[in-house]
């Protein structure tokens, strides 16, 4: 039966994140809150977890993703636990429209597969990241070519009618051949949607101290050009729109949950690091796991911080966040998400930017070229600061 006293719990279907941190083996190029999970106390960890759900998890959620970290890490006993208890609390298993799950080659099997599918998980997220052999080395995943595509194969042995893969493409090695086999690979096993990335070198990362080393050498700018260009041409030919700067899928088979993010709408996140963003109060919990278990246990599950953006502050993360989408923005849509009233601040960063060639008006929104998509961070960041 959920639950839904606590003043801590954002509006009725509210979509929710939870965030699962254990992994494997840390990736060397991963900026994201998680830890390798061997020697920790999984159990104990999701007690801490659904005692913050009881507190914090919106009833009827719209949408719910399972981040990390690997949630396929956890044992079908584990995860058998962590998605009924959840669902008591929250119902969402009848509420929600999609339910994802990430989960990598290494820790993904048929039966775990349809365990999950069994308690309301209707769509997976597949790390495949490469299929060269070399490329997977470098990053230092901890699975194999042939492990990935058995797990996309159990995936559909489960029975998933929606599912995704994430590429990253842009290793020192690689080659347009290498990223072109690894997109039509997967494709050939009938994916409708691929989270394409291109490799980012994030200070703080051991990949990022190995390059400062000068341990290798990252591709140059025409490389990492030309490995967009390949990957988007080689999606668009094969029939996955490019929805966002990095996702691509066929018709209908977007993540609704991440469509929020880039609106700006409304979500819960629970668990270690996780963030939330409730009536346009932003918060978010420790990136430790002994920080944030001591916020739920000791503290009443209270976030470690919190912020209310005033309206253009609002407005101008509304844009940032939109420009991702290859519909653009609507600048009225932004102002009322934003809940700003007055005369448009952002006009003269539109006119300046589109006077530059980098952004253009379609059908009364205001969008990314496909000639500038390469810069989308860089445009992007431009409307982060409007000035009323």
């Amino acid at each position: 039966m959920p639950h839904s006293k606590s003043p801590l719990r954002a509006p009725k279907g509210t979509p929710l994140y939870v965030h699962l941190p254990f992994c494997v083996h840390k990736c060397p190029y991963c900026d994201f809150f998680s830890v390798v999970g061997k020697g920790e106390d999984h159990d104990g960890f999701l007690e801490t977890l659904l005692a913050e759900a009881e507190v914090r998890a919106p009833e009827a959620p719209s949408t719910v993703f399972f981040g990390g970290g690997t949630p396929s890490y956890f044992t079908e006993p584990q995860l058998e636990r962590l998605l009924a208890r959840l669902n008591d609390i929250t119902g969402f298993a009848s509420s929600a429209t999609e339910v994802t799950a990430e989960c990598n080659p290494e820790s993904l099997n048929l039966e775990k597969a349809q365990l999950m599918r069994s308690l309301g998980v209707n769509r997976l997220s597949v790390g495949v990241q490469s299929l060269n052999p070399v490329t997977l080395e470098f990053f230092e995943r901890p699975h194999t070519p042939g492990q990935a595509l058995a797990a996309v194969e159990a995936v559909k042995a489960a029975g998933y009618e929606r599912w995704s893969a994430d590429l990253i493409h842009g290793a020192p090695m690689e080659s347009p051949d290498d990223i072109r086999h690894n997109i039509l690979s997967v494709l050939d096993l009938g994916a409708d949607h691929i989270s394409a990335y291109g490799l980012t070198y994030e200070p703080g990362t051991p990949l990022h101290a190995r390059l400062e080393r000068g341990a290798f050498a990252a591709q140059d700018e025409d490389q990492e050009l030309e490995n967009l260009r390949v990957a988007r041409q080689v999606l668009t030919d094969s029939g996955l729109g490019g929805y966002e700067v990095s996702n691509f899928s066929t018709s209908g088979q977007e993540c609704v949950h991440n469509l929020n993010y880039w609106a700006n709408g409304p979500y819960v996140g629970i668990g270690p690091s996780a963030a939330s963003h409730v009536e346009r109060t932003r918060s978010g919990n420790a990136r430790s796991l002994a920080r944030w278990s001591r916020s739920v246990h000791q503290e009443g599950s209270k976030p470690l911080y919190t912020e209310t953006l005033e309206p253009l502050e609002r407005l101008g993360e509304t844009w940032w966040l939109g420009l991702r989408l290859a519909r653009g923005v609507s600048p009225a849509e932004a102002a009322a998400t934003a809940g700003w009233t007055g005369k448009d601040p952002t006009a003269p960063i539109q006119q300046k930017l589109m006077a530059d060639g980098l952004l253009e008006c379609h059908e009364g929104r205001v969008r990314i070229p496909e000639s500038a998509l390469a810069l989308a961070d860089h445009i992007g960041k431009q409307f982060l600061a409007p000035q009323a």
